[in-house]
């Protein structure tokens, strides 16, 4: 199958358009297109967002339903996201793009010897923006086997472009609702045996000759719950010699259940917690890939990352998304700061100070938010945020 006006393919050849493809989406298409070692997929584009919403004829109600809306009024906004969400997951999608999107499916899934679960990832045109911090306000499904379960959640994610949070958040940066659009990714799901990410700078003062990398051991909810503390390494950027380092306890992991369909938590023995969760090579090939995402994107980045267990050494390290960041690069001076930074456990990779949007892996952990309730013939879990290989499960 050929990527087209409503379904696009990461490696479609097709110049990738915020527009189009929204935040989450062009920059996996992006770094596709750089020849960076990201997951398979496709975008089911904004072009059959609004043809789902235009055929459903709700647009206007869902104007109304905003006009006047008090961002204060908590119970207000609540009540307004959900009727509205309601409403979009009631729609019939029109047959004709439910095709192109089962067509593109089944395209991707004749990539491998048999089928894989795939991640849903919401990808709105207003996230990932310079100036906007959308982290976690639209929903991500992981784990997902089958067509069934991929549109379904496709249409959830069109419905969380109207979380309370979006809403809100739209509301208080007078972000205009006229104009928005969400597009959709399909994913090859990561079957991480460590992951993490990775700020090429020091995120507790800006300084841009570190890298700082955070790593554990499975998916990554333990440490957006707070249940584990990850590793923390800071490198040199040039050398990529150890700056400092701090063992976090990562005494569970998250895994996948194949025959249950789902992640379950497991103890990690103490020898693994004993030491790093990277070893040397891997570390030093995390640092590598980040500063090639920075030089890429010709400005400091925030990645996440995962060390697939299906695939072997040396082809197992896989980008799930790279994003500016934000926080410490639009102060003046920045790019010249150099303050030492004490040694050991600043950063988590979980502070809303340090990230401008998750994913997978999300950096503010406020926001991962439970989704409203899917299907239940469905299966997976809804994390209001950004990466393929950590997760918040919400049913």
């Amino acid at each position: 199958m050929q990527s087209n006006e409503y379904v696009q393919f990461f490696d479609g050849g097709i110049e990738p358009k915020l527009e189009n493809l929204g935040g989450k989406g062009a920059s996996l298409v992006t770094m596709t297109s750089a020849g960076m070692p990201v997951p398979p997929g496709f975008v089911v584009t904004t072009a059959q967002f609004d043809a789902f919403m235009e055929e459903a004829g709700i647009t206007r109600d869902i104007h109304q339903l905003l006009a006047g809306l008090d961002p204060e009024d908590m119970g207000q906004v609540d009540r307004v996201s959900a009727a509205i969400r309601a409403d979009i997951r009631s729609r019939a999608v029109p047959q004709a793009l439910r095709e192109l999107t089962v067509a593109a499916y089944a395209s991707l899934m004749s990539r491998f010897e048999s089928p894989v679960p795939v991640a849903v990832r919401s990808s709105a045109t207003a996230e990932d923006l310079p100036d906007a911090s959308f982290a976690g306000q639209q929903d991500t499904y992981l784990w997902l086997d089958g067509v069934k379960a991929v549109t379904e959640h496709i249409r959830q994610c069109w419905a969380s472009l109207f979380t309370s949070r979006a809403i809100i958040y739209r509301l208080k940066n007078n972000i205009p609702n006229e104009g928005l659009s969400m597009a959709v990714v399909v994913q090859k799901m990561v079957n991480a045996r460590v992951s993490g990410v990775a700020i090429t700078m020091d995120p507790t003062n800006g300084d841009r000759s570190k890298i700082t990398i955070d790593s554990s051991y499975g998916v990554g909810e333990m440490v957006v719950s707070g249940q584990v503390t990850p590793d923390n390494i800071m490198l040199d950027k040039v050398t990529l010699a150890v700056v400092s380092e701090h063992l976090g306890d990562k005494h569970a992991e998250l895994v996948p259940d194949a025959v249950a369909g789902r992640l379950v938590e497991r103890e990690v023995d103490a020898e693994r917690r004993g030491r790093r969760s990277l070893t040397g090579a891997e570390l030093t090939a995390v640092a590598q890939m980040a500063k090639r995402a920075e030089k890429h994107y010709k400005c400091p980045q925030d990645i996440e990352w995962a060390l697939d267990a299906d695939l072997p050494d040396g082809e197992n390290l896989l980008l799930l998304q790279s994003r500016p960041e934000t926080v410490h690069s639009s102060k003046p001076g920045a790019a010249t700061q150099t303050v030492p930074s004490a040694a050991g456990g600043y950063f988590s990779g979980l502070s809303p100070a340090i990230s401008a949007a998750a994913p997978a892996f999300p950096t503010t952990p406020a926001t991962t938010t439970p989704a409203g309730p899917a299907p239940s013939s469905a299966t997976g879990f809804s994390l209001g945020s950004i990466t393929a290989s950590l997760l918040k499960p919400s049913f």
